[in-house]
């Protein structure tokens, strides 16, 4: 399997400051392809698209207008060991294409979560593209979700986007 790194230098050291977990209220859009498309305005009105999926697990994929790159943040109410600020090392897979990169531990309204920040726009793409994204720590796997209808929900983040201006 081909392996990539999904962060690069420069995103790694951002921090919850700019984390999609500080977000204010989000605003609905619309809906595509089973997701939510919300705007998050503490990220420059960056859109994003959001879904609830067993186990209490919430995904979000999105743009950091503020920053220029993207994110995938997933949120779980059983996740309480979870430290604010600290990264973890994880691996997302794609259908069998690893990505190696570092998850920011949050809390948002009190639900732990981790923040994967990138700054390569294809791998909103990548992530489109394929049928399941697997995430791994180090003691092993923490979720699998089905990204059918992604591909749609990402074309309505980029509709979003251009009616944000």
């Amino acid at each position: 399997m081909k392996t990539r790194r999904i962060l690069a230098s420069a995103c790694i050291g951002l921090m919850a400051a700019t984390a999609p977990a500080a977000a204010l209220e989000l605003g609905y859009w619309g809906e595509g392809g089973g997701w939510d498309i919300m705007v998050d305005p503490s990220l420059g009105d960056g859109c994003l698209i959001q879904a609830l999926y067993q186990d209490d697990i919430t995904v979000r994929i999105g743009l950091d207008r503020n920053s220029g790159g993207g994110y995938v943040t997933v949120f779980n109410y059983n996740w309480g060991d979870i430290e604010e600020g600290a990264a973890y090392p994880i691996l997302i897979d794609l259908d069998g294409q690893e990505y190696h990169g570092e998850a920011i531990g949050l809390y948002l309204n009190d639900v732990p979560g981790a923040d994967v920040l990138f700054d390569n726009p294809e791998f909103l793409w990548d992530i489109a593209a394929q049928q399941t994204m697997t995430l791994y720590n180090e003691s092993g796997l923490v979720m699998a979700i089905d990204l059918t209808g992604t591909m749609v929900g990402l074309d309505g983040v980029l509709a979003c986007q251009d009616e944000m201006g």
